[in-house]
């Protein structure tokens, strides 16, 4: 009776669900590879010299029911008073049918960033939408697909200045007025970069300074705002730059800083439907003159055409991205948050542009039936101009702050003398009447009576005469019936998980579990301001801790910092950690970074941003770092060696056997070693990087611990350190260090943080580890049986790799030339979205299967690579020519083989029906293969007619 007992516990057990294969699908790759059971299969591919020694001190995984009750009760100990805090945080309306269809949707949020255009032209036309919005609203040119939050785009316009402008300069001028995050981010920013950041009043200190680039606040922190024209023309006379971060919302009202003749624009789009969620993710935007569009950082979404002339969309100008400029890159965001950029060009979309003034409307109107009432009762208003925001003077902002608190509200806090109030879209007629009494307890005024005698407006000069979203795509959708079918119209042109296998390399698309992703829902995670005192976040705080917990155990090191908002970030933040420490020792000097040759194309970004040199090490013919090198180039720069960046397992996807002896040999020159983390799927609970020599690592929680990629964002990538890097972490309000914020939220992205949470709760300690090892032998299996077809480029001495292989084109490009283009695209007739393109190896794809694929899935991706080898021996024999074969008119569209006219050599059936399991299930790519030189030639990054195409 136990066992049975004990047997249906099992079978209800979250592991069960989240890894792909059957106890009899595993034993029979097992088989195929020669092995009893998985321990072994570990033992012979994993060294033992990196090996855990103990299993992970984490409790045993829980059913997703248990694991959802837990974290429920966590949840449950938020107080969820309604925050007037703002500082670019607001309460918004995320209308239902684009939580229901887009945040809540896996077509959407398991999508992989759009480098396929193919196969993302539905999320690519909601970015062009995105970027359409933010461009009008802004007045400016172009805008960009979305950036991480406010605070790094404003770092961003900062070094963005810094590349672009005329003057020698090198001070950075911010205005006195910003938010305090955004200030704070762009002076941890600016010190490893030796810019000079001077704070002060831009229409007293900007006379007599000389600097290369400004930030100005629109509406400013205190929620005043005025016309920029001729400071910005002041400013232009000295060469310098001016960048503005403006209110997205606002600018529906306000005359944009486009229009005043700002150079670039940024700040964040969560006012438009996406949740506070403690401070994160938000979409932050960029927006600039289209003078500087090449040297923009993040990504820009153009439209170009496919073979047929028709419109397709695309990642532009991507000879920025820094895969290929490595440390020339202009930035290292390799995540933007496409999901939540997506979330709010829907917004967009469903209002339109009356929709949004209303809004907008309604909010100024609140704030000045309130600015009324205080002004009633004798309160002093310090800002003659707003928008949503009102600074009032106060005897004692203590007594004001606990009057709120006691009546369930928060306000925000300047001083002992200063307090503000925001409006926002949750705001109503009884939230101010409260908030009258809050000021003074004896108030009795009425909103509706004020409401009536209110006669407020923006200054004539100030408000904004020009139209936007004038786009057809913002005057159509205003029904929930017609919304819905436009969302479900643009998913279905998209191959996301939820329709097969993602195979990509070094980007672990596994599965992101619905159990996993309900608490970000939950209001008490979701509509929780990021600067509420800590006393209403107990919840929030006991799982961060948790977490922290969970992935300390799993990584072997101190101490973890949650805050980098994607693992670009975290590369960067482990680097200042690193730099941090040195300095602490007086060895300013140490400023070389040894990257591989091989390593993801953030390293090198990510150091040269730290300040630091990079130095390139080698790698040996079997991909493996070349010792050698590593030896002569760490003594070559003994003096100044910082760090090494080196990915384990490495990019290659092997597991080196000699990694203990890269980090002794720099260890021993005086320098710290990062480990990226992310191939850490190949590595939880069967190694830890902070016990076989790491001294910090980033995580990326969008990989190894099931964070959805949401079409290229969300993401979080937090840095796990060793203890004596402990006292260089971001700070938060709980560590106050010297180091500085790098995002704008202590925490970063806190919304996501339960999915990950639960990740860990539900697999536990074994399951963990069995997910580990099951992507390890899902990878293997792969290998085994694509190697008679395909050479597979790097393995260790017994033919082995660890979670991810890469097969080589490059020989049947050499004798046929078919390219590796020419498969991935092929691919899509399959159903399939591509591995990962001529990375780290040109000519090359890297397969990574994930331990959420069944055998069943595996064997149709194999299938398909395995018939795509056939035609190309068709090719190689003759059958088919190198000019006109299935390959290279790959991808076929059913336009194409419905038409009446086919002229191609082959049949409609080779086309679109190369195996038979696709006659039940086929994914139609909407267009055909994307011209990529006709639209970087003819760059159109904002919402083209259609008619422009015919």
């Amino acid at each position: 009776m136990a066992n049975k007992i004990e047997d249906l516990l099992n079978n209800d057990a979250f592991t069960n669900r989240h890894i792909g294969s059957s106890s009899e699908q595993k034993h029979q790759m097992l088989n195929y590879l020669g092995f009893d059971n998985l321990d072994k299969l570990i033992d012979e591919i994993v060294p033992d010299v990196i090996r855990r020694k103990e299993p992970m001190n984490i409790a045993d995984g829980m059913s997703e029911l248990a694991a959802l009750k837990q974290l429920r009760n966590l949840a449950r100990m938020n107080i969820r008073y309604k925050s007037f805090i703002g500082q670019g945080y607001y309460n918004s309306i995320t209308p239902p049918v684009i939580q229901r269809n887009v945040e809540e949707n896996p077509a959407w949020y398991t999508a992989y960033t759009p480098y396929q255009p193919e196969i993302s032209q539905g999320r690519l036309e909601a970015l062009m939408n995105f970027q359409t919005m933010v461009s009008d609203l802004t007045g400016m040119d172009l805008a960009n697909a979305s950036m991480l939050d406010e605070a790094t785009a404003c770092a961003e316009a900062m070094t963005l200045c810094h590349r672009v402008s005329k003057s020698k300069s090198n001070t950075f001028f911010v205005a006195n007025d910003c938010y305090a995050q955004n200030l704070e981010v762009i002076k941890t920013r600016a010190e490893p970069l030796n810019i000079e950041v001077v704070v002060g009043d831009p229409l007293i200190d900007l006379k007599d300074l000389d600097c290369f680039g400004v930030l100005l606040q629109y509406p400013n922190t205190y929620g005043a705002f005025s016309d920029y024209s001729k400071l910005i023309e002041a400013i232009h006379e000295k060469k310098a730059l001016v960048s503005v971060s403006a209110d997205l919302l606002a600018l529906t009202l306000l005359k944009p800083p486009g229009e005043m003749g700002a150079d670039i624009v940024v700040g964040n789009t969560q006012r438009f439907g996406v949740p506070i969620g403690y401070g994160g993710p938000h979409a932050a935007y960029m927006s600039i003159s289209d003078k500087y569009k090449r040297s923009m950082p993040g990504r820009i979404i153009g439209a170009s055409v496919d073979t047929k002339g028709r419109l397709a969309y695309r990642l532009a100008l991507q000879t920025r991205e820094q895969h290929i400029r490595r440390e020339k890159a202009t930035s290292n965001i390799c995540t933007a948050q496409a999901l939540l950029a997506i979330m709010a060009s829907m917004y967009a979309v469903y209002h339109g542009p009356e929709g949004l003034k209303n809004i907008a409307g309604r909010i100024f109107q609140y704030a000045s039936v309130f600015a009324d009432g205080m002004k009633q009762m004798g309160f002093k208003v310090l800002n003659d101009s707003y928008f949503d925001t009102l600074t009032i003077e106060v005897k004692n902002s203590d007594a004001i702050v606990m009057q709120a608190e006691k009546n369930g509200y928060n306000v925000n806090v300047f001083s002992k003398t200063l307090v503000s109030v925001s409006f926002d879209e949750l705001s109503t007629p009884e939230d101010i009447e409260y908030l009258w009494r809050i000021f003074n307890t004896e108030s009795d005024l009425s909103a509706q009576s004020l409401f009536e005698k209110n006669k407020s407006k923006i200054q004539e000069n100030l408000q904004r005469n020009s139209k936007f979203l004038t786009h057809k795509v913002f005057n159509t959708y205003r029904s929930e019936t017609n919304m819905m079918r436009y969302i479900r119209y643009l998913g279905d042109k998209d191959i996301a998980l939820d329709r097969s296998m993602i195979p990509l390399g070094s980007c672990t698309m596994k599965l992101n579990a619905a159990a996993e992703l309900i608490p970000v829902s939950w209001p008490e995670f979701s509509q929780i301001h990021p600067a509420v005192p800590m006393n209403q976040v107990i919840g929030y705080q006991q799982m961060i801790s948790e977490l922290e917990e969970m992935l300390c155990e799993a990584t072997g090191y101190s101490a973890i910092s949650l805050q980098p908002n994607s693992g670009a970030q975290g590369e960067y933040a482990g680097l200042i950690a690193i730099r941090g420490y040195h300095r602490s020792r007086g060895d300013e000097n140490r400023n070389i970074c040894l990257i591989p040759s091989s390593a993801h194309g953030t390293n090198p970004a990510s150091a040269q941003m730290a300040g630091m040199k990079v130095i390139v090490i080698e790698s040996a013919s079997d991909g493996n770092i070349d010792l050698e090198d590593l030896r002569a180039k760490t003594k070559e720069h003994e003096e100044n060696l910082a760090a090494i960046m080196i990915t384990y397992p490495s990019t290659h996807g092997v597991f080196e056997k000699d990694v203990r002896e890269v980090c002794d040999i720099v260890h021993n020159a005086g320098g710290q070693v990062y480990i990226d983390g992310a191939n850490m799927n190949a590595m939880v609970g069967v190694s830890a990087p902070g016990e076989f020599g790491g001294d910090v690592s980033h995580l990326n929680l969008h990989k190894t611990f099931a964070i959805p990629h949401g079409g290229g964002g969300p993401g979080v990538g937090p840095i796990g350190v060793k203890e004596h890097l402990i006292d260089f972490l971001p700070r938060t309000p709980l560590n106050n260090t010297d180091v500085g914020s790098i995002s704008g939220a202590p925490w970063g992205s806190g919304s996501i943080l339960p999915i990950s949470w639960m990740y860990i709760a539900m697999l536990g300690k074994d399951g963990l580890y069995e997910a580990t090892c099951n992507a390890i032998l899902n990878a293997n299996y792969i290998a085994k049986k694509l190697e008679e077809h395909y050479p597979i480029l790097y393995s260790d001495e017994n033919g082995r790799i660890a979670h991810e292989c890469i097969i080589d084109i490059r020989p049947i490009k050499d004798s046929v030339g078919i390219s590796v283009d020419d498969v991935a695209k092929r691919l899509i007739d399959f159903g399939f979205h591509a591995p990962t393109m001529s990375f780290p190896v040109a000519g090359t794809l890297m397969i990574e299967p994930t331990e959420s694929e069944s055998l069943d899935e595996l064997d149709r991706f194999c299938d398909a690579m395995i018939q795509i080898r056939k035609e190309i021996k068709k090719v190689e024999s003759g059958e088919y020519s190198t000019e006109d074969n299935p390959l290279i008119n790959s991808p076929h569209t059913l336009e194409m083989v419905t038409s009446s006219q086919w002229d191609f050599s082959y049949s409609r059936e080779e086309a679109a029906y190369p195996v038979e399991s696709l006659r039940r299930v086929k994914y139609w790519p909407p267009v055909s293969r994307v011209d990529n030189v006709y639209g970087d030639k003819n760059l159109v990054c904002s919402c083209p007619s259609v008619e422009d195409y015919k």
